[in-house]
């Protein structure tokens, strides 16, 4: 009898669990074609790092106009203090910059503490600050390995760590955080920039499951990997595509600006565009060959530099 039991109770979990998968599978159809209201980010704190030029310019100026109090972090003040006054002359004074060099920990924790008592708890943290030098693997030094790993992985550690816990205490804040499309799929000359993208996408993963289950679903802090494709800032130095006019390189405003939706409407991942994502799941599953074959026809990346 106990074990007709406990089999009719896994049977009536196994029966629960289809119905959730098939009601989330419509849910998300349903909100493809019927896209969720953006929710509003008035009064909101943003924290914004590599604010000084190119996509965390454009996100500081965006959030502004939103009525959100933007505080910029960059390791370059006079650019920093440029788009602040570039936000000023908008009407907007909610607006702070910091110079801070986000790859290391203590400076990032002093600011931080800095930033509570002169501004207020971040409660959307914009993990946006990289670099990516372009070489062939073995042509890129060992500084150089641990300068990509220190800008573009360990500086969210540093981050999380700094404002995470005031978002835990009132349950409240939204963490967004850009890997790129090379951090769902490797590319030559970008070998560590790849490694450390991949590795941006493992953390918000692992970081928004352990908030899940160690609140037992009730946590309300939001989670948005964002995946680039190239964007036209400079960093992207040497950029080789095939078809450039059916895959142009992007433009920040224009990333900036898909990135703030992204986030209002909650996504838990996005693309630039936002195709990429939608796409890349099942190129993943092709095999080897007919992927190759994908890539070769393309023909897109970045040549090295020297």
């Amino acid at each position: 009898m106990v074990k007709a039991y406990n089999g009719a109770l896994i049977l009536a979990d196994v029966l629960l669990l289809i119905l959730k998968i098939l009601y989330y599978i419509f849910e998300s159809v349903y909100k493809f074609f019927v896209p969720t209201k953006e929710k509003s980010v008035a009064g909101e704190i943003v924290l914004i790092t590599g604010t000084g030029h190119g996509i965390g310019k454009e996100l500081a100026i965006r959030y502004a106009s939103l009525g959100a109090t933007v505080v910029c972090w960059d390791l370059n003040q006079e650019t920093n203090e440029e788009t602040v006054n570039e936000i000023k002359k908008m009407g907007t004074v909610a607006v702070h910059a910091y110079q801070c060099d986000v790859s290391k920990r203590e400076q990032v924790l002093s600011v931080a503490e800095r930033v509570k008592k002169e501004v207020g708890d971040i409660t959307i943290l914009v993990n946006n600050a990289g670099i990516m030098p372009t070489h062939a693997f073995l042509d890129h030094t060992t500084d150089e390995i641990r300068q990509i790993f220190d800008v573009n992985v360990l500086a969210h550690f540093w981050l999380l760590q700094a404002f995470l816990p005031s978002m835990i205490e009132k349950n409240h804040g939204h963490i967004v955080a850009l890997s790129s499309l090379a951090g769902i799929g490797g590319l030559p000359n970008l070998v560590p920039y790849c490694a450390s993208k991949f590795a941006v996408r493992g953390l918000m993963e692992a970081m928004s499951e352990e908030l899940r289950t160690s609140s037992k679903g009730k946590s309300l802090i939001k989670f948005t990997t964002i995946y680039p494709y190239m964007v036209d800032t400079g960093l992207c130095q040497k950029p080789k595509i095939r078809f450039p006019n059916a895959m142009p390189l992007v433009k920040p405003g224009q990333a900036a600006s898909e990135i703030i939706s992204a986030q209002r409407q909650e996504y838990r991942e996005r693309s630039v565009p936002s195709f990429w994502f939608a796409i890349s799941s099942p190129l993943r599953c092709l095999p080897d060959n007919a992927i190759y074959s994908l890539i070769d026809f393309f023909d897109t990346g970045v040549c090295a530099t020297s």
